[in-house]
């Protein structure tokens, strides 16, 4: 007991005070009874004070206040406070009797920590229905912070239609108090603020206590474990009602379970088949794969679209698919199995007649597509080997090509191009522009201006958005020399014996197509022996890899093929199975070809001559006196005919200087004559009193071949005898 005065002054104290604040009377009396509040509630105390000084009322022991006493030694402790004013001579005194409730508030807070720590949503009610108390997870439950329910009637967390009775429930009740279990067989729902109603359980407990009775409600939402079980009888319809054939066997494989469609499919009752092993069903070829299917399926695998035979009723055989998985105890032990089996009868039937259709149809498309490919000759001299891999998607065609070109005096045109896209349209296009590059090759114009003129031709197609890759080479087999040109297409690679591989130097050209392009060329020496690589893309751009890699794969598989001169047609197979190894897996067209260079002339020389007419009788002398050392004299007298003729051509209608250029191999004798003008020679028919226009007409019936070719500085006229 602790008497105060009204300015906060302690003036008495009895010995209970002194054993609960550790202070000594003499050390209280006369001292602000601050003294005894802890240091955070000690600013406002004073305000208090004053407050209780104008109101002067009895504050009794417990009045839903948090308080706290401050002993000598430091420590704070929960108290309950009653004031009671004293009016004397002196003034006002106020008497506080001051109650430790420390062991009632520990009691208190183990009692709200089981509260908390309870799994389902707890409700304490008293016998009037109003909410004492609740824990946190009555507040996630129902959506209401804890001050938002206390004090409360509890049908606040009941629907409305259930509001009416429910008074009636709880004092019904209140004269039972007996436990109630949770699901007690009742549809209970609960209402939350947002005004969303859930089915709940709910289990009641009674508790008597001094204050009378309170009934502990512990409520659970069983929103999940409703909404299964309709699902499990929404799925047991949909079982028994499936088209599917359903049926579930134990791990020795008999059967346990079998739907309307199960006895649709193979003709048994329900009843015929309970308890039977499942090998009934199959034909007996055909049962040892029971016995294999059931040992996976008591490893615990499941088995899809398994497709195989089976046996009905009326000895009837049917093509089946069949899903099968384990089914398992709740601690994941296998303790039986289920089937889906559904008939596929017609669908074989169909894939059958579609496949006959499809091999058809591609048949006809390849034939149409090689035909469109044409066959590049055999040139002589010249070792090549190719391969051509139809697409494995849809009807197989593309727009991948490739052609080989003659082009007189040792030279020879190498062409391959791929038309974006795939189908008929692209085989089309495909076929146009190879039979353009090929006519427009044998006029022996150079590698960029080809290229150019085949833009017009894409150009004038009048394909929306169509593009096309192609690269064209010209090999001259004298000096050792490519000249390429690439419309965006994939680098040609040159693969030396015991050099390895690496690509060849091109400029880079933007595809046939784009339109406003100049394509540009560039030559390059190549060894003798070296093999030309040229491809499309469908050889290195496969689904799920990166096309750099693939390119450098490519490279590495040719520098080791390399290492030693391998014969074309081997290497050819090697590379496709390397980069392309599943033949069925590829969704685009893929061509490869290797082109191994010709060997060098035998022997060749070349000398310059002036423009005037000796230089005729000069050039015939030129070409004797080769004709003598290399012993192949036996052609002497057409040779100096025939150059004579283009000689003098060249010194009548062009400018110099003339470049004489002759090269033997083991066949044939190559002459070729080089002037500055680019004006192509015509052969035409002379008139009977003409001197001249007889020159070609006598190169055109004395060579083996003879052509033009326009050069950068002019042009070259060159002929061919046999040897």
């Amino acid at each position: 007991m602790i008497i105060v005065d009204d300015t906060g002054t302690i003036k008495l104290v009895n010995a209970q005070t002194e054993a609960l604040f550790g202070y000594q009377r003499e050390e209280l009396l006369g001292h602000p009874v601050e003294l005894l509040v802890p240091g955070r509630f000690r600013v406002h105390h004073a305000d208090h004070r004053d407050g209780y000084a104008n109101n002067r009322q009895v504050r009794p022991m417990g009045a839903g206040l948090e308080l706290h006493g401050l002993r000598k030694d430091g420590t704070e402790f929960p108290v309950e406070i009653s004031l009671s004013p004293l009016e004397t001579t002196d003034g006002l005194l106020v008497s506080a009797a001051v109650r430790d409730v420390s062991d009632r508030k520990a009691a208190e807070d183990r009692f709200r920590g089981l509260l908390e720590a309870a799994p389902d949503a707890m409700i304490i009610v008293d016998d009037t229905g109003t909410i004492k108390l609740v824990n946190a997870q009555t507040e996630a439950l129902f959506g209401y912070q804890r001050e938002e329910l206390l004090g409360h009637p509890v049908e606040l967390l009941v629907p409305g239609r259930f509001r009416v009775h429910h008074a009636d429930h709880r004092d019904g009740y209140a004269n039972n108090r007996q436990v109630r279990p949770m699901g007690a067989g009742l549809e209970l729902h609960g209402l939350r603020k947002d005004g969303t109603e859930f089915p709940v359980e709910i289990s009641l407990s009674p508790l008597e206590t001094t204050g009378g009775l309170l009934v502990s409600a512990a409520v659970r939402d069983v929103s999940d474990r409703k909404a299964a079980e309709e699902r499990i009888a929404e799925l047991a319809a949909l079982v028994e009602s499936s088209q599917d054939a359903i049926l579930a066997k134990t791990l020795d494989g008999h059967i346990t379970y079998w739907n309307a469609a199960a006895q649709r499919l193979y003709g048994y009752t329900r009843a015929e088949v309970m308890g039977q092993h499942v090998s009934l069903l199959a034909p007996p070829e055909r049962r040892d794969e029971i016995t294999v299917l059931m040992d996976r399926l008591r490893n615990g695998e499941k088995v899809e679209h398994f497709e195989t035979l089976r046996l009905t009723r009326s000895g009837g055989l049917l093509d089946v698919d069949i899903t099968l998985w384990p089914t398992r105890a709740a601690n994941g032990t296998v303790t039986g199995t289920c089937a889906i089996v559904r008939d596929i009868s017609d669908r074989k039937q169909a894939e059958a007649e579609l496949t006959v259709l499809y091999e058809q149809q591609r048949h006809i498309a390849l034939t149409l597509q090689r035909s469109l490919m044409g066959t590049p000759p055999a040139i002589p001299g010249l070792a090549t080997a190719s391969r051509y891999r139809p697409a494995t998607q849809g009807a197989g065609v593309g727009g991948d090509w490739f052609d080989l070109v003659p082009l007189g005096a040792g030279r020879v045109g190498v062409l391959i191009g791929d038309v974006m896209g795939r189908g008929l349209e692209a085989a089309a296009v495909m076929g146009q522009l190879r039979s353009a590059a090929h006519a427009l090759a044998k006029t022996g114009m150079q590698p960029r201006q080809l290229m150019q003129a085949l833009d017009t031709c894409v150009a004038d197609l009048d394909v929306p958005d169509q593009l096309v890759t192609c690269c064209y080479l010209v090999i001259a087999a004298d000096a050792g020399e490519v000249t390429v040109c690439s419309a965006g297409h994939l680098p040609t690679l040159i693969a030396t014996p015991g050099e390895g591989a690496r690509a060849l130097p091109a400029p880079v050209n933007a595809p046939l197509g784009v339109g406003d392009v100049l394509y540009e060329q560039s030559s390059a020496v190549i060894p003798p022996g070296a093999t030309l690589v040229l491809y499309t893309d469908g050889l290195i751009e496969t689904p799920g890899s990166d096309i750099e890699d693939q390119l450098a794969e490519l490279t590495t598989t040719l520098s080791d093929l390399f290492a030693t001169t391998p014969d074309l047609e081997a290497a050819a197979d090697h590379v496709l199975a390397t980069l392309l190894p599943d033949v069925e897996g590829h969704n685009d067209d893929v061509t490869l070809l290797l082109t191994r260079l010709p060997d060098a002339p035998l022997a060749a020389v070349t000398t310059d001559l002036p423009a005037v007419p000796d230089s005729v009788p000069e050039g015939r002398a030129f070409l004797s006196k080769a004709l003598t050392s290399w012993d192949c004299t036996e052609v002497a007298d057409e040779a100096r005919l025939l150059l004579s003729e283009v000689l003098t051509n060249a010194v009548q209608h062009a400018q110099g200087p003339i470049g004489l250029h002759l090269r033997r191999t083991a066949t044939d004798l190559t002459v070729e004559v080089g002037d500055r003008s680019p004006h192509l020679p015509q052969p035409r028919l002379a008139a009977e009193d003409e001197e001249s226009g007889r020159g070609l007409i006598l190169v055109r019936a004395l060579a083996d071949s003879w052509g033009v070719r326009p050069t950068d500085d002019g042009k070259t006229t060159w002929f061919t005898l046999e040897l």
